[in-house]
């Protein structure tokens, strides 16, 4: 799936979605073509941000993070990784409103899973 019609695929379903999901999160939701890693060399797919004295909230998807993780698969099961990365990164959001970190503290423990993992190889 390209760029392009990656950055279609997202426009459509944030369409689709309540825009109450949306509120506060004022720099809304961008495709950027980069392919990150953390600290552990783990692929970044996605991010939620807050910067409360700069740009404020929004949301980053990263397509080449995305694409080295998942690139190989055909169109459609590529696309549904893409919408997972999205609303994985809107959960975030609702719940960094909210104040709740079940989120994040969900991700620390899978990561340090892949961590254990990936020393017992």
């Amino acid at each position: 799936m390209s760029f392009d019609e990656t950055q279609v695929a997202l426009e459509e379903w944030i369409a689709e979605l309540p825009q109450e999901i949306f509120k506060g999160l004022n720099c809304g939701v961008s495709l950027i073509p980069d392919t990150l890693y953390d600290n552990n060399g783990l692929l970044i797919l996605g991010q939620y941000h807050y910067e409360p004295r700069g740009l404020g909230r929004y949301i980053t998807i990263n397509y080449g993070s995305i694409m080295a993780a998942h690139g190989y698969l055909p169109h459609d099961a590529f696309k549904e990784k893409v919408k997972k990365v999205l609303y994985h990164e809107l959960v975030h959001h609702l719940e960094h409103q909210a104040g709740d970190r079940s989120l994040e503290i969900q991700d620390a423990i899978d990561i340090s899973k892949m961590l254990m993992d990936r020393k017992r190889r």
